[in-house]
């Protein structure tokens, strides 16, 4: 009973422990009337890029279009990656790990 009690008790400390703290490593913007630009990345692995351009300004069709990538270590230790295009035809994401559908 006592070993339940102090495996308990550890398990418990190493739950309460504080994560990693995660530091930026590089941060860069660009952000005009018409158009952004950005991208981040930090210590743990995480990178984002993203850049978007307004489409026929002033116009009934005006629209933002977007395009970036983010990177991320995820729990199991693989580094992920999705590339997208964001635009008049609604959010489009690509990476490795993610399912395709079928062709039409």
């Amino acid at each position: 009973m006592k070993f339940l009690i102090v495996f308990v008790a550890l398990f418990a400390v190493a739950l309460a422990a504080p994560a990693e703290e995660v530091q930026i490593l590089r941060s860069e913007s660009k952000v005009g009337p018409e158009s952004f630009e950005y991208a981040v990345e930090t210590s743990d692995g995480t990178t984002k890029e993203e850049q978007g351009q307004l489409k026929n300004p002033g116009t009934e069709q005006e629209a933002i279009s977007v395009h970036g990538s983010f990177r991320y270590v995820a729990d199991d230790g693989q580094t992920y990656q999705v590339n997208y295009i964001a635009d008049e035809n609604g959010f489009q994401p690509e990476g490795a790990h993610l399912p395709v559908a079928p062709q039409a």
